[in-house]
């Protein structure tokens, strides 16, 4: 049976949440679906492309609502389900790839400079939870008790 486009991007998100954004690769997410590399480009143009539909899928869940503090953590949570996922939305975010719903969402409750101060705070923030809570992990650091509340913090220093 032939992949669909939701295979490959689901394949994908198996890969990098596996190995990291590292060494997600066109060639590892066709050896996790079975098939060979040039199978993926009758789906995608490019890992670009498939970067955006990763970066998608992973926020496709967040909801705004009229609450920019709640849609900031709603995000944070969705970045930080899946591996590297900061470093996807984040990558997917300033390369204008992909949908910029949550930014465009959270320009009509604030501005457009909040909206994208705010997104640029979550993604930067949540990359480095990330990369912190990975090196606790391996035993490289002490977890970080304070991640969450500094988090909160800051985005409220921001929103003020």
């Amino acid at each position: 049976m032939a992949n669909t486009l939701d295979d490959v991007v689901s394949g994908a998100l198996r890969v990098l949440d596996e190995y990291g954004l590292e060494f997600c690769s066109m060639r590892r997410v066709a050896g996790a679906l079975g098939v060979q590399p040039s199978a993926l480009y009758h789906h995608v143009p490019d890992k670009q492309t498939l970067l955006a539909l990763m970066a998608d899928r992973i926020v496709s869940d967040v909801e705004v609502g009229d609450d920019p503090v709640k849609a900031a953590h709603r995000l944070r949570e969705a970045l930080l389900s899946v591996r590297d996922g900061a470093d996807v939305v984040a990558t997917a975010s300033a390369f204008r790839l992909g949908d910029s719903r949550i930014e465009n969402e959270l320009a009509e409750i604030t501005s457009p400079d909040v909206a994208r101060t705010v997104l640029l705070y979550v993604f930067g923030h949540t990359q480095a939870t990330q990369m912190h809570r990975q090196a606790a992990q391996v035993g490289i650091l002490q977890e970080d008790p304070d991640l969450d509340a500094s988090f909160a913090r800051g985005l409220a220093l921001i929103l003020r």
